[in-house]
């Protein structure tokens, strides 16, 4: 029996392999007892981009030892990923769908908010404080730092593709299958808090003029304090998403 087997990928993830690879996939030696995961993590993809591993015509999980003179399937996700059901790969699913955002996307995380979801964000967070995180919490996590998405504690995440906020908002947002988000105005851009509707009597000393004459409807974030309204500038960023596809609530 051949100690080469082939890998393919599909082709979302053949633009993630280091490894120039062959007509067809990756020959891959086997020259030693290994998981799937860990091959196709050696080879640069980070587990948390694998929705499917298939082989002697059968689906295997993660750790499923590779054999020599194989062909094995390796697909990504197909949108929308629901991280509520369990799956092989997956088996214990997410109670719902919060993330925690890694530095290198940090301005993802306030756009996340903008569309009222849960995001967290803490710029001295380094990667075994942002895994633990995901693995307590129960929390994708958004990076583009291939080493932590392959660390174990990490169950669900991205690897995100887009080098722009917005890309990276529209990207994130279709994968999960939240193209119809919360809507504005749901958390604190700052503290990720959920706001809370406040008596324009209690903020008026803190208004502009201008403010104080147009708008009646307030919020205020119970962590920081900071008073939200849709003025102007939510108008131009409800206009930009729903140029980016993106459908937002009231």
């Amino acid at each position: 029996m051949s100690a080469v087997s082939r890998l393919v990928f599909s082709d979302d993830l053949a633009a993630l392999v280091r490894r120039r690879a062959a007509a067809g996939g990756v020959d891959y030696p086997v020259r030693r007892r290994a998981s799937i995961k860990d091959v196709v993590e050696s080879l640069g993809v980070p587990h948390t981009e694998v929705y499917s591993i298939e082989a002697h015509g059968r689906a295997r999980d993660f750790a499923w030892l590779l054999e020599p003179g194989c062909r094995v399937l390796i697909r990504g996700a197909e949108p929308p990923v629901d991280v509520t059901r369990p799956s092989l790969l997956r088996p214990r699913p997410l109670a719902g769908i919060r993330f925690v955002v890694d530095e290198n996307v940090a301005r993802l995380a306030p756009l996340l908010r903008l569309v009222g979801l849960d995001a967290e964000y803490d710029r001295a967070w380094r990667d075994e404080r942002i895994a633990g995180r995901a693995l307590e919490a129960g929390r994708v996590v958004l990076s583009r730092d291939r080493a932590l998405l392959k660390r174990s504690a990490v169950v669900y995440g991205r690897l995100v593709r887009s080098a722009r906020p917005w890309d990276q908002l529209v990207e994130v947002l279709g994968l999960f299958g939240l193209l119809r988000p919360p809507g504005l105005l749901g958390r604190c851009l700052r503290c990720n808090l959920e706001l809370a509707r406040v008596d324009k009597s209690e903020v008026m000393d803190r208004l502009e003029p201008k403010t104080k004459k147009y708008y009646d409807q307030f919020y205020i974030c119970p962590g920081c304090g900071r008073v939200y309204w849709r003025g102007s500038h939510c108008e131009r960023m409800l206009a930009r998403l729903k140029r980016a596809g993106v459908r937002v609530g009231p």
